[in-house]
Formats: C-alpha cells, structure tokens, sequence
C-alpha cells in the first residue's frame, strides 16, 4: 500500500466547555435517573446527541414539548435568552445551566454596556444558538448583529449612543479581526471587550490548523456542519493553502474520488467533536493507506470549568 504522512493537529476536538457540558448530562443522568431533559443540542455533535439519547436524555427545541415533571431539564452549551430561564422557573422546572462560562463572559459584557447606555454590535452569524442567546440577554434593539465586512462598512448607528462591539465565541480569527478593524476606524471611540470575546478553544485549533494546512495535500477536519468552530476550521485550512479541504461528521462520509491521490494528510477535529470519530476517521485512512502519523502540538490546555452547584452538592452528598 502507498505511504500516507499524516499531520494530526494537537489540541482538537472537545474543549473544556463541551466536556462540561457533556458531563452535566451524565451527571444528571446518574443522580436523578431518566429521563433527562435538554433544550436543543447539548454540543452540535450527532453522535455525541446520539449516546445520550441512548442513556436516556431527551432533547427538545422548546420547553413547552416538556411534560410537567419534576426531572431535571438542562440548557445547552451555547446559551439561551434571558426568556428561557424565566419561562422554566414560571413552569417550577429544575434546570440546569450548561452554557460555556466563556459564552456566560459575553453575556456580562453584553449587560454592562446596556448599563452604561451603550448600542451593541455583535459579530457574528445570524440564527445560531449562541447569537440568539447573547441577543437574548437584552431588550429588542439593544443589540445588532454585524455578519460582515460589508456590513460593518455599511453600519449606520441609529442614535448618538455610545458604542460597543462583542463577539461570538467561535468566529474566524481573521475574519473577525477584520470586521472589527472596520468598525474601529469608522468609530475610533467604540469599546471593545477588555479581552478577546473568541474562546481559547477556537483560537488554539485555529492556529493549530494554519501551519499544517501549508505542508498537506488534503485536510480533514471533524465536526458537524451546523458547529460554528468546526466550519471555521475547514475555511482556515482553505485560506492557508490546503484546497482540498473537508468537513465530516463521520469517516462514512468522505468522499475518496474528491481527495483522489495524496501523499499527505491533515487531521483536526472541531471543540464538539470526540476522539472516537478522529480515530474512526484514521481506520478508514489506514485501509488505504500505510499511515505514518505524526502528532504537531502546538500548545497545551489545561482549562477546566466548575460544574454547577447543584451537581456539586449532589456529587458531595
């Protein structure tokens, strides 16, 4: 069989956040029983969503497809409106907050410059979770949503209120940069976040990808179409120079005729994909391939996010 250098990209996959938020689910599992609910998926990840259905979670889009009951129902990593708290403690649910402290940190930022009278622009993409959760946070129209550089070039502020800008956690650096920039020199007095909104998570994968990406005929990053970190990193490999550059959930989905001959491969992994569907993507490599691995660390993470209370307390006693 042809040799196949493969770079694998280190860190990937999972990140201190959704490893909280998978382990709060399994927590609650295991000191209340099932079922378990959860408002929308826990990470965007099928399978990960899949072993916990198995283990008797439920997910659900709203909480009004909860029957009365006193189980627990727990909130995704990616963080909801203020309404939806409000709507479960009006039901008398227990609930469960998983979402990112790092997601939490937006929030905040969000509601100290509504305090201080300032118009807030979020970058970020339109319609996903954690962008209607930090919109969520304030009244309507406290908040508007920048998607591009045009639309920062085009902004037009609606009053004489100062202005801010905060960010989705797990946006493209570069992009992010840019549109940012825009914004700063159209409104040299803007205020900004006093550290960046993107998450440690995505900026170390990010930066992991770049380098290799240069070196590989084809890259394969895992993760789901709908994960926002995981995309990114399929259009970071593309922009450093790896055209052939690939996004799977699932090693079945690769697409050989596409990648057609390489002598060299990258692997990462998006910050809600397990380890488990790296290696499965590996053994579909290694049946056609002689693999020779090598592991590019870039830089060790050692954050871990505290459980909620509840758990703690549950946990202890």
């Amino acid at each position: 069989m042809q040799t196949l250098q493969v770079k694998m990209c280190a860190p990937r996959g999972f990140c201190a956040g959704v490893d909280r938020a998978i382990q709060i689910v399994e927590l609650a599992l295991e000191q209340y029983g099932a079922p378990v609910y959860v408002r929308h998926e826990i990470v965007h990840n099928k399978y990960v969503v899949e072993s916990l259905k198995q283990k008797g979670a439920i997910f659900v889009e709203e909480l009004h497809e909860i029957p009365d009951s006193k189980q627990p129902v727990i909130f995704s990593a990616h963080g909801v409106p203020k309404s939806v708290p409000e709507d479960a403690k009006a039901r008398n649910m227990f609930f469960l907050d998983a979402t990112c402290p790092l997601v939490s940190k937006v929030h905040r930022e969000a509601q100290i410059h509504h305090k201080k009278n300032r118009h807030i622009l979020l970058v970020g993409h339109e319609g996903h979770p954690e962008v209607v959760g930090t919109m969520g946070q304030l009244p309507e129209g406290s908040i508007e949503l920048i998607e591009t550089e045009k639309d920062a070039e085009n902004y037009t502020p609606s009053s004489d209120r100062e202005l801010a800008w905060i960010t989705q956690t797990t946006l493209s650096l570069d992009d992010t940069a840019e549109i940012v920039s825009i914004l700063q020199r159209r409104f040299p007095e803007i205020h900004g976040p006093h550290k960046d909104d993107i998450c440690y998570a995505t900026t170390n994968r990010q930066n992991a990808v770049k380098p290799i990406a240069k070196q590989v005929d084809a890259m394969i990053v895992v993760g789901a179409p709908n994960s926002s970190n995981s995309q990114r990193l399929r259009e970071v490999a593309e922009r450093a120079g790896c055209t052939k550059s690939y996004l799977v959930q699932r090693a079945s989905e690769i697409n050989w005729e596409e990648i057609g001959t390489i002598q060299s491969l990258g692997i990462t992994a998006g910050a809600s994909a397990p380890e488990v569907l790296v290696e499965e993507v590996l053994d579909a490599f290694s049946r056609r391939y002689t693999l020779e691995i090598e592991i590019i660390d870039t830089v060790k993470e050692d954050i871990v996010f505290n459980l909620p209370r509840e758990l703690r307390i549950e946990a202890a006693s």
